[in-house]
């Protein structure tokens, strides 16, 4: 617990406008609850700014519902990634607010949605991508950020690209989705003025190996100011965006 919100708690107490049991109440709650087969973080949006994020991967479909509905109950807005259809149709006959992004495979519910601002793109070298670039748009829009895309500009015609330097400038941050030789955040890291997350994809042919190949090619690139995240990972790349795009934008 944070000084400012124990010194709250202790002149609410002083005050009269608590009483001590509740205080104490309130201090012993290790700040988590246990399902058995989960811990659900409930104090992960008082540190993060936002509520833990379900992986499902790995999962089995009742144990996302639990965690789901836990989840639901001390939040407006929580998100749940890697899910499949059959999953989000057991998450939706429990939370009925629910969607469900197929390409992206993540499911949002969003009670009170968070006002979007800044600016941050999301471009795509292929459309064989598009799943990763989808996850990373999606959670995203959800943590409050305003988002705009570029899809299939990969390096093969990279005219696509160039021809829209100016709108990519625009943005405060910009996430690059490829996968194959994985150029293509280097290619926009040399043409751009803004910070660059690269995510490689495991999209490719055979030495493309799962996506360790543009995982390598990224984490050399020549260029400056670019972050790279893991295989696959949009969710990562979309949370560091958002922390990008929302600094000095803090209450």
């Amino acid at each position: 617990m944070k000084r400012k919100e124990l010194l709250q708690i202790l002149n609410q107490v002083g005050k009269g406008q608590l009483e001590p049991e509740q205080a104490l109440e309130i201090l012993q709650d290790p700040g988590y609850e246990d399902l058995g087969f989960a811990r659900i973080d409930h104090d992960r949006a008082k540190r993060r700014g936002f509520p833990e994020v379900v992986l499902c991967q790995g999962k089995t479909t009742d144990q996302v519902v639990k965690i789901m509905e836990s989840l639901a109950c001390e939040n407006d807005n929580i998100l749940a990634t890697r899910a499949g259809p059959e999953v989000f149709q057991a998450v939706k006959k429990v939370l009925l607010e629910a969607r469900y992004n197929s390409s992206g495979r993540v499911i949002v519910r969003e009670n009170n949605p968070r006002k979007r601002v800044g600016h941050i793109k999301v471009i795509s070298a292929g459309t064989s991508d598009q799943p990763v670039l989808e996850e990373a748009c999606e959670v995203a829009k959800v943590l409050g950020n305003r988002v705009t895309r570029i899809t299939d500009a990969g390096v093969a015609g990279v005219h696509r690209l160039l021809n829209n330097v100016e709108e990519i400038n625009q943005a405060r941050v910009v996430i690059v989705v490829a996968g194959m030789d994985g150029a293509l955040p280097s290619v926009v890291a040399g043409l751009v003025r803004k910070p660059v997350i690269a995510v490689p994809t495991s999209v490719g042919y055979g030495a493309n190996f799962a996506g360790l190949a543009p995982l390598l090619t990224m984490l050399n690139s020549c260029a400056s100011g670019v972050g790279v995240v893991n295989i696959d990972n949009g969710f990562g790349a979309a949370y560091l965006a958002s922390s990008i795009n929302q600094l000095g934008r803090e209450d």
